[in-house]
């Protein structure tokens, strides 16, 4: 599985109430979600998340295990979330929808150009190659489905 975007740089600790505020969970409205991503980390961070892929450190995707935390960042049309280090619930709600993350410590440039391969196990981004932590063929064909309801949609 294969993915490309810019480069949207986070820090460590990016938890789930940062990705979407509770206060918009009173709607099942994605596009709300998608609107309101990371307001209250950057009011004006979702307008960029169209095609980013997300570069994050430590513990991203911690706190609640909500998925609408992991679908508001799909809807906001990130394309892959690469991080030092995903919290395990967030990581397999990602896995779910079919957003790809994946475990690599990687330096971050603003806009930079993000290139990622699953199935080789590499992430690319300013003219560097990183090996990720490999993700089970199971979680990737999961991905490749595009979610895990397609699978089950798919077994019928």
């Amino acid at each position: 599985m294969y993915g490309e975007g810019r480069a949207v740089c986070l820090g460590d600790d990016i938890n789930t109430d940062l990705i979407i505020a509770g206060r918009y969970l009173r709607t099942k409205d994605r596009r709300v979600w998608a609107e309101h991503v990371f307001e209250d980390l950057d009011p004006g961070l979702a307008d960029r998340l169209g095609g980013a892929v997300i570069i994050a450190g430590r513990n991203f995707g911690c706190g609640s295990s909500r998925e609408q935390a992991v679908i508001a960042l799909r809807e906001a049309g990130v394309t892959g979330i690469v991080a030092s280090g995903i919290a395990r619930i967030f990581f397999r709600n990602a896995i779910n929808i079919g957003l790809p993350v994946m475990e690599c410590e990687v330096g971050c440039r603003d806009g930079a150009g993000v290139r990622f391969n699953l199935e080789e196990g590499w992430v690319e981004t300013g003219g560097r190659r990183h090996m990720l932590h490999p993700i089970s063929p199971r979680m990737l064909d999961i991905l490749k489905a595009g979610g895990l309801v397609e699978v089950w949609r798919q077994r019928k």
